[in-house]
C-alpha cells in the first residue's frame, strides 16, 4: 500500500533523526567540551575577517541564503536570513576574488582588496527572464525529474570527501530562545551514488539551554547535523523520490529563472489529491544544460495530524496532545570543477502542545541549519579516517555554555553570521556566565 511504503521511508530514514520530546528523557550525549578537544586551535591569527551584507541593487532588500565563495578555493559561506555574512580569508589568499550567487540574479565577483573588512555591501542585479520553450525531450515535468535523477552520477560528488561545516540549532518557546547550539563539524561524505551513510563528528561546539523556561518538559532535537545532511534530496533521493513513490506525486513547470547566464527550470511538485498521508511538496530548481538540481525547497503536508505526530514525537507527556505545525526543508548546492556539492541545508520544525486542563497552550519553534565552509578530498587509494568520537543519529549534544564567553572561540573556522535575535540571545548567555563567575 502507498501509505505503508512512504511512512516506512520517512520513519526509517529521515524523520527518525529529528525529535526527542519527553519528561527529562535520558539519551546518549556528546558534550561540547569534549568535542572541543578533538582539534586544537592555533593562537596565531592567519586570516582576515570580512563582514557585510548582500542585497538587491535596486530595492536594497537583503538576499537571504546567498552563496559566497572564495574563487579558486573550497572556502565558502552563506548569508543569513537578514542577508548578512562573515567570511575568514587566509592571509595568503587576500589577492583573490569573492563570488556571490543567488537565484534570479547575476553573479557578483569582487576583488577582496576592494572590500571593507568591517562592512562590505555587495549589491546584485536581478535578471529579467523570458519564459523559455521547454525542450521537446521533456514535454512534461515528470520526465525532466526522472532525467535529473538518472544523471546524478555524472553531476554530483563522485568520490569520498571530508567536509567542514558550521551547524546551528535553535529552539524557541513562543518568541523566546530557550536553547542555542552552535558547532563546527566534520563530515565524511560518501559519493552521491553510494548507499553508505555519512559520518559526522564535532570539532568545537557550544550550547546553552534555559531549562527554567521549558516548564517541566524537556524538548530536545536528536541527531544534530544528520538532520541537515538528510535534507540533501539528491544524496538521499529514496527518502522522497523512491521509484515506488514517484507515481504518488504530480510535477508541473513553473516560471523559469536564471543564475547569471544559466537558465534554471523551476518544477513544482505535490502529492496527488487523493493521498491523505504525510508527503512532501515544494519547488525544485534545475540547471537546463546539465540537468542538475541546484536547489530544493520543500515542506511536509500536515493535514493528517495523528500520522505526522506519530512520525516526529518519540515520547510525549500524558496530559497533552502534541503535533507539528510546520516542517520546512531547504537544500542548496555549490559547483566546483564541474561537480555539485551540498552547500547549505536548513530544517524548520514547529511544535504545538495542547495541554489538558490548562488555560494556555505552548508553541515551540526550532531551526537546524548547516553551511559547508570547506572540503578536502583524499589522495588516490587513501581512505577517510573514521573519527573516534563520531556523532550518532541518536545523539543529543550535551550543554556546555562556556564557549559563549570567548570572543575568539571559533578561531579560523567560518560560521553563519547570527541574525540579530540570535546575537541578542548570545549576549544574554554571556551576561549569565559573568554572573556565575
Amino acid at each position: 500500500m502507498i501509505m505503508k511504503t512512504s511512512i516506512d521511508f520517512f520513519y526509517e530514514r529521515f524523520l527518525t533523526f529529528l525529535l526527542l520530546f519527553g519528561m527529562l528523557f535520558c539519551s546518549e550525549g556528546l558534550s561540547a567540551s569534549s568535542a572541543g578537544q578533538l582539534k586544537a586551535q592555533s593562537d596565531s591569527v592567519d586570516f582576515v575577517l570580512y563582514k557585510g551584507k548582500v542585497m538587491d541593487h535596486k530595492s536594497g532588500n537583503p538576499l537571504a541564503f546567498a552563496s559566497i565563495m572564495l574563487k579558486g578555493s573550497n572556502i565558502s559561506t552563506i548569508t543569513n536570513s537578514e542577508g548578512s555574512f562573515s567570511i575568514k580569508i587566509p592571509l595568503n589568499l587576500l589577492d583573490g576574488n569573492l563570488m556571490v550567487t543567488f537565484l534570479g540574479y547575476r553573479n557578483k565577483v569582487s576583488p577582496i582588496s576592494s572590500l571593507d573588512p568591517e562592512s562590505s555591501i555587495l549589491k546584485l542585479d536581478e535578471l529579467t527572464v523570458m519564459l523559455p520553450e521547454i525542450s521537446v525531450v521533456f514535454s512534461d515535468a515528470t520526465s525532466l525529474i526522472l532525467a535529473v535523477l538518472e544523471k546524478k552520477k555524472d553531476n554530483y560528488q563522485n568520490n569520498s570527501a571530508s567536509m567542514t561545516a558550521f551547524y546551528r540549532e535553535t529552539i524557541k518557546k513562543r518568541k523566546t530562545y530557550v536553547s542555542l547550539l552552535e558547532a563546527v563539524v566534520n563530515v565524511n561524505r560518501s559519493p552521491y551514488t553510494s548507499t553508505r551513510e555519512d559520518v559526522a563528528s564535532l570539532y568545537k561546539a557550544r550550547k546553552s539551554t534555559d531549562y527554567q523556561k521549558l516548564d517541566t518538559l524537556i524538548f530536545k532535537l536528536m541527531g544534530g547535523p544528520y538532520n541537515t545532511l538528510h535534507a540533501d534530496m539528491m544524496k538521499y533521493t529514496d527518502d522522497i523520490f523512491d521509484k515506488s513513490m514517484m507515481n504518488s506525486y504530480e510535477f508541473s513547470f513553473d516560471q523559469a529563472t536564471r543564475i547569471d547566464d544559466r537558465l534554471i527550470y523551476v518544477v513544482d511538485f505535490k502529492p496527488l489529491s487523493y493521498i491523505s498521508e504525510p508527503m512532501y511538496y515544494g519547488k525544485l530548481y534545475i540547471d537546463s544544460e546539465s540537468l542538475t538540481m541546484i536547489s530544493a525547497v520543500y515542506s511536509l503536508t500536515l493535514d493528517n495530524r495523528d500520522a505526522v505526530s506519530a512520525i516526529f514525537i518519540k515520547k510525549r507527556p500524558l496530559n497533552a496532545k502534541v503535533y507539528p505545525t510546520k516542517f520546512n526543508v531547504r537544500a542548496d548546492y555549490l559547483q566546483k570543477d564541474g561537480r555539485w556539492y551540498l552547500g547549505y541545508s536548513r530544517v524548520e520544525l514547529d511544535i504545538h502542545i495542547d495541554w489538558k486542563r490548562k488555560l494556555f497552550n505552548t508553541n515551540y519553534g526550532s531551526v537546524m541549519e548547516m553551511a559547508v565552509t570547506d572540503w578536502t578530498f583524499p589522495e588516490e587509494g587513501e581512505k577517510l579516517s573514521i573519527p573516534k568520537e563520531r556523532l550518532r543519529p541518536s545523539t543529543v549534544i550535551s550543554d556546555e555554555a562556556e564557549g559563549f564567553a570567548d570572543p575568539a572561540f571559533w578561531g579560523d573556522y567560518n560560521v553563519i553570521e547570527p541574525e540579530k535575535s540570535i546575537e541578542s540571545a548570545i549576549k544574554k548567555i554571556q551576561k549569565q556566565l559573568k554572573k556565575q563567575h
